[in-house]
This record gives C-alpha cells, structure tokens and sequence, in this order.
C-alpha cells in the first residue's frame, strides 16, 4: 500500500480537528472514551466522525460510514489508538484495514491493558503505515478521565466552587442565590456536560434541593449522584421525585434497613452501599471507586463544603473550576471549603492555574493538580 505524504504541519492540522469532533462526544460516551476521528484523501477531507452516545458505534466506524468508497487510500487521524479487542462490535483495527486505510496517525495508545499498542501491530501487520504520538499531550489531558478510570480504578474529579472574593458560598442563615450572575452559572451548565455525573453531598441537596440538571443549552442531563451516609435526602426532593426523568443515584453507608431504601428505589433512585469513613459520612475514595466500577470516567463535584473538604483531604480532585464573585460576605457566611485539619503549610493541597475566563461581571479560574 501506498501512503498519502502529509507534512507535520498538515498532521497536526487535521489532528486538532479530530480532537475537536471528539469533543461532541465528551460526558456521553462513557464507559468508552469520546474519540474523534478525520479521514483526510488526497490533501482533502473526506469524513468525520466521533464516538456516539453510550460508546457505540466508535469514531472510526462513523467516519468510515459517512467516508463509504472514499475512504480506500485514505489517511485516519485518530485522537486514540484503534480498538484491537471484540466487544459488541468488531475492532476499529479491522474495520480501518478493510476499509483500505493506507496510514493511521493516532494522538496516544489506549491504557486499556485489552488495547495499549495490539492496535497499532494489527495494522501495521496488515501494511497499513502507523504514526503515534501527534499531539500526545494534548490528547491525554483530553482523555485524563479515561486514563485514570483505567489506571487507578477512579474517576477524574472536577470540583466546582462559585464563591465571592472570600471564599464564602452563602451568607450565615443559608442564603446562596446568586453569588454568580446568569453567564457563570450558563458556563456551569457547559461544565456539567463535559462530564459523566455531577456529584453533590446530602447537605447541598437539603439546603438548595437543586435539580442539578442541564439548562439553557439544548443538551441532555447527566446522572445525579448525592452521597448520604444517613439516609437524610428527603424524598420530596427534586433529586428524588424527576429520578425517572433524570437518572439519580444515591451513594449510602450500609446497614440501613431494606425498609428504608424501598421508598428512594420505588421512585426510580438507584441505591448504591459504600463503606463509611473513619470519622464521619461516606469513604469518598470508595465513592469515588464504586462509580468508576460503573464505568464513570469524570465527576463534576459540585458542593457543598464539606464535601469538597473530604475530596481534597483525601486527594481525589485533580482540577478545580473556582467562579469568583466581585464581592464579599465576610467571616461569618460559610465557607466553601470546610476544615482540611491542616496544621503546616507544606500540607496544602496545591493546584496550578492553567486557565482564567471573564463571564460577564464573575471570573472563572482553571486549576490543575496532580493526575
């Protein structure tokens, strides 16, 4: 077979679209990582496609539908390396070689232990000339979700925080609408359909009774998950009563009676036991893991106090999305992070600032900590 000749440039070019139509996918896909995938003939073009909600049909497979006839002599840019392995479909490796692929350029290996370089040695077996590594880095902050998930059993967690100058997130009797304006919490919103479940503890959910859906975008919800150790979310909550419009999923301790999960169960809540902390509520590592054993790649963690307290404490947030409100509230409203039981400074959970966005009168500040 004969390969099409691109130059680095026109690699990276047409990968950064690969990863751009890999992003419609992100928050949907899961298990299954949001993939893109460019098939480029001829210096031209031919098909795009991405993976679909629920993980299937894959990227390539898409592309190679939208391509047809097209795609024999063609170049795949891929954001991740093909599948190798049989699930409810053929691999992707298979698909590109019998479609008549001549080069695949891929971004990053699959972690996947079923995957992670068998991909590459099917197609370059089939002759089928391969280029790894075309914006790497970009790609594996992309899929950090994924990789974790697969790596370290756990989900990558974003905690949110929309907070005034003091870090304060409601005034001392409770009242929180609005510290942000319209276009934060609009950004909220995008945020929360980046991600697979968006995450909250019993005492948000009792003092704010969010709906915690998506708005304002035209975008399906994502699953709610409200971790409560004793079993304090009401069932006329919002959480409880549109669970069989918007999936929830309640995250207890165990021990309680079979007589008190039946209600949250009957209402259409998915019931979830974890094993409780050493010294109060929930392990949010075991959390953490439970969800990442049904497949969830990416956790917005969205509050309260105490509950982003607990994730950093125990290390499990990798990024923070802080929106900062231009004013202040003082000592005595409540913080948004509660005690860290910090006695030295070198304890501190330390995070780096890799993005800032003007919304309107509110900022919002892009944090990054250890993968």
């Amino acid at each position: 077979m004969n390969r099409e000749p691109m130059s680095a440039e026109e690699d990276v070019s047409h990968m950064r679209a690969a990863m751009a139509v890999a992003a419609r996918g992100l928050g949907r896909t899961w298990p299954n990582p949001a993939v893109g995938c460019v098939l480029v003939r001829q210096g031209r073009v031919v098909a795009r496609g991405w993976t679909q909600p629920g993980g299937r049909p894959h990227a390539e497979t898409m592309a190679l539908a939208a391509a047809g006839p097209a795609a024999r002599g063609a170049t795949a840019y891929v954001t991740l390396e093909p599948c190798s392995h049989f699930g409810r479909t053929a691999p992707c490796c298979v698909a590109l070689i019998a479609a008549g692929i001549t080069r695949v350029v891929a971004a990053m290996r699959d972690p996947d232990a079923r995957v992670n370089g068998n991909g590459f040695n099917r197609l370059r077996q089939a002759g089928i000339t391969v280029d790894e590594g075309v914006l790497q880095a970009e790609a594996e902050a992309f899929q950090a979700g994924f990789i974790r998930r697969v790596t370290h059993g756990l989900p990558l967690v974003t905690l949110k925080l929309a907070a005034t100058l003091d870090g304060r997130i409601a005034t001392a009797t409770g009242e929180s609408r609005w510290i942000t304006a319209a276009p934060a919490r609009l950004a909220v919103h995008a945020a929360r359909a980046r991600h697979d479940v968006v995450l909250v503890g019993s005492g948000t959910a009792l003092a704010d009774d969010p709906d915690l859906t998506i708005r304002g975008l035209g975008l399906p919800s994502i699953p709610r998950v409200v971790l409560d150790a004793r079993l304090r979310l009401p069932l006329n909550a919002r959480l409880v009563t549109t669970a069989r419009q918007t999936p929830t999923w309640l995250l207890t301790g165990p021990g309680h009676a079979p007589a008190a999960l039946a209600p949250y169960r009957d209402a259409g809540v998915e019931v979830l036991t974890v094993p409780r902390a050493k010294t109060a509520g929930l392990d949010p590592e075991a959390a953490l893991q439970a969800l990442a054993q049904r497949g969830v790649t990416r956790v917005f963690a969205e509050g309260g106090a105490s509950l982003a307290a607990a994730l950093l404490r125990a290390g499990l947030v990798q990024r923070i999305m802080w929106f900062h409100a231009p004013a202040a509230l003082g000592a005595e409203a409540m913080p948004a992070i509660g005690p860290l039981g910090l006695t030295h400074l070198a304890e501190m959970p330390r995070y780096r600032l890799v993005a800032t966005h003007i919304l309107g009168q509110d900022v919002l500040s892009e944090y990054e900590g250890a993968a």
